[in-house]
């Protein structure tokens, strides 16, 4: 089935705008395989690689551990790349011929997959994902980090709190107008970001080998008693709580996979270029981190990185040049490196919370799942007219030469979720002033704790433990639905869920008082993080409760409908979403949602747009 340019002008044309919208894709500004690549070691290259090699070597006080941590935590990153890229591909299901499925990827990433797994009741799933990640889903953590390293980079060792919840500030902000300004100017960012990043840790890794070689930069010379095997394995920590507290950082580092996931449905080909793009970018990662954390130890003893509240990336560079300016140039990198990680969790976490918005959870949520064309596609509007008076009517709006003209569709059509970018802005400040009362390092420590726990570990566990019982129920039929069977067939699943498992139980457990996770360093009770991260699955309940008890006063069902455009891709014939149209509406009885939706949008009744294929029942 396909559609046309006259069936899109009428879907406008006719949409009530009061519970009613139209989203498209549009056709030539889908991103291919070199920004997914980039869209992955952005926001995995972040501050992380640069700050927790020396947590990890301090929680568990041996060089040889915490180096072997680091492929260990990359292969379980890698399984839960698996994971998504098997939910990914096959889910949802679509309707493109009559009696005839098949997968179509969309845009939202785990909403989409756990909404998959628990279907019943209706927003259950949707609240318990949406409102924690609407909370949560940012790097306000990072951003505290921006602002601190951006004064010490000035030369300010002890920046005033103040000063640094600013900085936090305008960077979050300065990345939620960049995409609000420019979809394409974001993306061209997050690319060069992207290598940037590979670059400085390319760099890290020649100085730090040099140094192991021999080579003098005015600083100290080779540390090779780092790597004896009678000292690397001397004196480990016997605590397990030093060992989850570690994988935890780790993890938190390898966190990025998901993010193309967000955007799925704006992907160029997906099923032909996207796994292949997303495991080259995680073998990229595992590879730099693993060798970057060698460079480090290369150049810097384990006694000094234990005796030192520095960073190890500014530790390295200071112990190499032995110069203050070089410490202060990499935390000007550093901080360069948090910005490009804010920039692209800010384009694709926005995504989300209008595909959130788009399921009717939130107040307002029409206004939250609106996309609004960009300033920059309205001057290139302004520009083509101005340049084409004869190709329209002088007199026609900009607004509708973008979305009308067929011309605007490739090179100058765009839009922004501006106002999904205001909500992250929103959340994201919040937590910085919820933390503002703490120190820096320990308002960093628990937003990253925070994250890793709830959106990383805890969200994971779901997902996996999710396809593992999709995989294993008979009635729910998944081999014949899996566009995509991993390698080792359930093994990614099982090892993702226990090691997410493992570390949501752990993290309960006591560190010892000498440990370097117990409150005496991080000055923070060990039981908050895992308690307040596991509170969270209550937050989407208590919101779940609350809509149901609006639809019980007004007497009314909230019926959410979202109608996809699909069409088969010309170069391979890939099913692929165009487009959709989504429909909040208050019924007054409680037929089902598919006899609603039936009902609401049918080829007769939906004043004049033929409708090219149905949302499939979930």
């Amino acid at each position: 089935m396909s559609f046309d340019q006259d069936d899109l002008d009428r879907v406008q044309d006719y949409l009530q705008e009061g519970h009613q919208r139209f989203d498209a894709i549009p056709k030539r500004q889908k991103l291919r395989s070199f920004t997914i690549i980039c869209l992955i070691l952005n926001r995995t290259i972040g501050s992380g690689i640069f700050v927790t090699p020396s947590k990890v070597l301090k929680g568990t006080n041996s060089v040889g551990i915490s180096l072997l941590l680091w492929p260990l935590g990359g292969f379980v990153a890698t399984c839960g790349l698996l994971v998504w890229l098997e939910f990914g591909f096959s889910i949802p299901r679509r309707e493109v011929q009559p009696g005839v499925e098949r997968s179509v990827p969309r845009s939202g990433g785990e909403k989409n997959y756990l909404e998959f797994v628990l279907r019943s009741p209706r927003f259950l799933a949707t609240c318990m994902y949406g409102v924690v990640f609407v909370i949560l889903g940012n790097l306000s953590g990072n951003a505290v980090a921006f602002g601190t390293y951006v004064m010490v980079a000035a030369g300010n060792q002890e920046p005033s709190r103040g000063a640094s919840i600013g900085l936090s500030i305008g960077a979050l902000t300065a990345a939620c107008l960049l995409h609000v300004c420019s979809r394409r100017g974001g993306i061209f960012l997050n690319n060069v970001f992207a290598m940037l990043k590979v670059g400085i840790l390319l760099t890290i890794i020649i100085i730090g080998f040099a140094v192991a070689g021999g080579a003098k930069f005015g600083g100290v010379s080779s540390q090779s008693e780092n790597f004896a095997i009678s000292k690397s394995f001397a004196h480990p920590r016997k605590d397990v709580v030093s060992y989850t507290d570690s994988m935890l950082y780790v993890v938190y580092t390898y966190s990025g996979f998901e993010q193309p996931f967000y955007i799925l449905g704006e992907v160029h080909r997906p099923k032909r270029n996207f796994a292949k793009a997303c495991l080259s970018a995680m073998a990229i990662a595992i590879t730099l981190f693993t060798l970057v954390n060698v460079a480090y130890l290369c150049a810097v003893s384990k006694e000094t990185q234990l005796n030192n509240d520095l960073d190890i990336a500014t530790l390295f560079f200071l112990r190499v040049f032995d110069t203050d300016t070089a410490s202060r140039v990499m935390s000007a990198l550093i901080a360069l490196s948090i910005f490009g990680n804010i920039i692209v969790m800010t384009f694709t976490a926005s995504k989300v919370k209008q595909e959130i918005a788009k399921e009717g959870i939130l107040p307002f949520s029409m206004f939250f799942a609106t996309g609004t064309n960009t300033p920059d596609a309205l001057i290139k509007a302004w520009w083509n007219r101005r340049n084409n008076p004869h190709s329209r009517e002088r007199t026609r709006s900009i607004h509708t030469d973008v979305e009308r003209n067929p011309e605007f569709e490739g090179s100058q059509y765009e839009q922004s979720p501006m106002a999904a970018l205001l909500l992250h802005w929103i959340t994201s400040v919040f937590l910085i002033a919820v933390t503002s009362m703490l120190t820096a390092e320990i308002a960093y420590n628990f937003l990253v704790s925070l994250y890793s726990y709830v959106i990383i570990v805890m969200m994971g566990f779901l997902v996996a433990t999710g396809l593992l019982y999709l995989k294993f129920s008979n009635h729910r039929l998944w081999a014949e639905k899996a566009a995509f069977k991993p390698w080792g067939g359930s093994t990614a699943a099982f090892v993702y869920s226990i090691s997410c498992c493992f570390l949501l139980i752990t993290a309960f457990l006591r560190p010892s008082d000498s440990s370097y996770y117990s409150y005496r360093y991080q000055h923070i009770e060990w039981f908050l993080i895992p308690t307040i991260g596991l509170s969270t699955l209550t937050w989407g309940v208590i919101w779940f409760g609350g809509l149901q008890f609006v639809m019980w006063r007004r007497g009314q069902q909230l019926i959410v409908t979202r109608v996809p455009y699909i069409e088969q891709d010309e170069e391979d014939g890939e099913w692929v979403m165009r487009s959709e149209v989504i429909d909040h509406a208050w019924q007054s009885n409680t037929s089902s949602r598919r006899k609603v939706m039936n009902d609401a949008i049918s080829e007769d009744e939906v004043k004049g747009v033929r409708v090219a294929t149905r949302l499939s029942a979930r």
